[in-house]
Order: structure tokens, then C-alpha cells, then sequence
């Protein structure tokens, strides 16, 4: 059988968190995999946050590695292989994105320090409003996500910084570690009322036009465009870059659905393309053995040169065409490859910049 793979993402629409988490229900990955406290257990806790901050190329550099090792076990639990299309691995990777697989795991600990070092305790205390009725960390609603805090902590800036400036406080630089640590700190606060995880990724059009009404568009032009600068940002560098730029800028109100559809048209400009190294992509294109079938006209499978395979039609291949391609390697002698820390990115570079 040929294999007719599409390649191409532009026909692909942006991923949508929501409905990535069908996904994952629809295509039984919950049959072995636990995430938030559902699904099975014959398979990593995919919830887990220890050590995880994946990002989309080395999330699918591990499940291609793992890949010839669920095929059987899925097989022999009865659970039907997934069959991906290209925009279901896009909103499976929203998904991932919403529920914080690429961003740093952070720490309640280091929150504390440096809800300290950055003088918020100054105004915020824990369970008792401050001053000039500043509200108690207890009391915020925003802490099921960073998208949230980000919409409340931004339509706020313009009061803090008045206070801060009376203060004689400057304001403050966030990173995104610092901004997840405090975070989790927030939510470790006793009696704090943290609500349901929230899904932070939708469809990109009302962002888009948002990003045009609320005046974003007017000063992200020319040099300070955002497309092509935002590569591999997290829900924390957004909020984190949310917080910074506050102070500089004229703050329109936003609701915390106003964020979230920002955060979705930003996400959906820049979350496609690998970050590789195309030199170092060529290197595992030949030691990864691709060369031999997709150099091969007459092996069948799709020439890769002037394609625009990207990490999600690269998941959506696998698990489409997966079993199929093992089968052909054995039959080569060639060892299903590995792949390690950004070895995926550059292949997929070289493979886009064949064009």
C-alpha cells in the first residue's frame, strides 16, 4: 500500500484545547494513560509535572520513541490503535499547551521568596486584605490559570502602579519560572479557593480580531512584529511578557475570555514551525536511515523534500502510519530510530528548509 501522507499544515486551523481533551477521550489514549486524575494506569501519569516542560518537538520526540512499545501493549489490552489526522494532533498539542506540558514545573517554595523579593507581599497578604484594600491572596479567583491571573494582574496594573509608585516600589520584572512559582504558591495558600483547570486555547479568529480592536496591532508592526519572534512561548511567558509590558503601555481592560483569545491567536502564529538547526537536521536525516525509503521512489513512501512536516502532521503520521513504517524497517534491517533533545526540531528544519 502507498502511503499518502499530507504534509502540508497550512490547510490545518489552529489547535483548540477543548477539543484536544476529546480527543484524548475519543481515541482511548485515557485507556492507558492517567491525566488530572482520569484514566488508566498501564501507562505514564501524563499529569505529572515533575521534570516534565516538554516542549511540542521533544513531547513528539516521545512518542515516536515510545511508539514501537505502546503499539503491542495497546494490541494486547484491546484498546484500537489512534488514528490522528492532522488537525487532531493539532488540538491534541493545544491541549497539551492549556494544561501547561511546555512550561517549567514550578515550585511553592521559590513562589514564596519571590512573592517576597518582588514586594507583592508588600501590598497582598495571605489571608487578610492590605493596604488601600488590596485583596488577600486567598481571596483571587484567577488561580486555575495563568491566562486568568495574567487578564486580572494587567487590568489592576494601572492602580498598582500608582501604589507602587507611591511607595517609591519599581516595578518589578517577571520571568516566567517566577510567575509559575508564584503561582503555585498562591495556590498553596491556606483556605485559597483555586478553582477547575481552565482550557486556554480556542479558536484563533476572535483573538486575531481582538489583537486589532484593542490596539495591539498598531504598535506590533514593522520591527516589533510579533510573527516569527514568539517562537516556543509558554501560557507562563505570555503572562510573564503580560506583566512586564503593562507598565509601558496603555492598558485597555480585558476580561479574562479576552486574554485567553489573545493568547490563542498569539499561540497560533508561532506554534507550528520547529526551532532546529537545519546543518545539524541533515546530519540525523542520514543517520536516522529517512533517506533510505523517502529518498527511494520505488519504496513508496512520500518524498519529504518540499514538504512542511512540522511536529503536528509529524504526530499525526506516526499514529496514522506508524505500524506500517515499523514493518518496512524491519524489513530493511533498519532499527526504528531515536530521537534525543532537539534532534527532532533540527530534522524537521532541514526537512522545511529542503523546499
Amino acid at each position: 500500500m502507498q502511503l499518502a501522507l499530507v504534509l502540508l499544515a497550512a490547510a490545518i486551523s489552529p489547535g483548540d484545547a477543548r477539543r484536544g481533551a476529546e480527543v484524548l477521550k475519543n481515541q482511548q489514549c485515557l485507556g492507558c494513560h492517567e491525566i488530572d486524575g482520569k484514566g488508566g494506569d498501564i501507562a505514564p501519569d501524563l499529569g505529572k509535572t515533575a521534570a516534565r516542560a516538554y516542549n511540542p518537538s521533544l513531547l513528539a520526540s516521545l512518542m515516536w520513541n515510545h511508539a514501537p512499545r505502546m503499539w503491542p501493549r495497546m494490541e494486547r489490552e484491546g484498546i484500537p490503535r489512534p488514528k490522528l489526522s492532522e488537525q487532531d494532533a493539532a488540538d491534541l498539542f493545544a491541549y497539551f499547551y492549556a494544561f501547561r506540558f511546555f512550561d517549567q514545573p514550578g515550585d511553592a517554595a521559590r513562589g514564596a521568596q519571590e512573592f517576597k523579593a518582588k514586594r507583592c507581599s508588600d501590598c497582598h497578604s495571605l489571608a487578610q486584605p492590605g493596604p488601600e484594600g488590596a485583596p488577600p491572596v486567598k481571596s483571587w479567583t484567577s488561580l486555575g490559570d495563568p491566562i486568568a491571573l495574567a487578564s486580572a494582574m494587567w487590568n489592576h496594573a494601572p492602580r498598582m502602579k500608582e501604589s507602587m509608585a507611591k511607595r517609591k516600589i519599581a516595578w518589578p520584572a517577571m520571568s516566567s519560572q517566577a510567575f509559575t512559582d508564584i503561582l503555585v504558591y498562591a495556590r498553596n495558600t491556606p483556605g485559597a479557593a483555586v478553582p477547575a483547570r481552565e482550557y486556554s486555547t480556542g479558536p484563533a479568529g476572535p483573538g486575531e480580531q481582538l489583537f486589532a480592536a484593542k490596539g495591539c496591532k498598531n504598535c506590533h508592526a514593522g520591527k516589533l512584529e510579533l510573527t516569527g519572534t514568539i517562537r516556543g512561548r509558554t501560557p507562563a511567558d505570555f503572562a510573564a511578557s503580560m506583566w512586564n509590558h503593562a507598565p509601558r503601555m496603555d492598558t485597555p481592560a480585558l476580561t479574562a475570555a479576552e486574554m485567553r483569545s489573545l493568547n490563542s491567536y498569539l499561540w497560533s502564529i508561532q506554534y507550528f514551525e520547529p526551532a532546529g538547526n537545519p546543518a545539524r537536521g541533515l546530519r540525523q536525516y542520514r543517520a536516522k536511515g529517512c533517506a533510505v525509503c523517502h529518498d527511494d521512489a520505488s519504496s513508496g513512501a512520500p518524498k519529504l523534500a518540499g514538504s512542511s512536516i512540522n511536529n503536528i502532521a509529524f504526530v499525526a503520521v506516526l499514529w496514522r502510519h506508524g505500524p506500517e513504517m515499523l514493518e518496512r524497517m524491519k524489513a530493511k534491517g533498519i532499527a526504528w530510530p531515536r530521537f534525543q533533545n532537539e534532534q527532532l526540531a533540527d530534522l524537521l528544519a532541514y526537512i522545511q528548509a529542503r523546499r
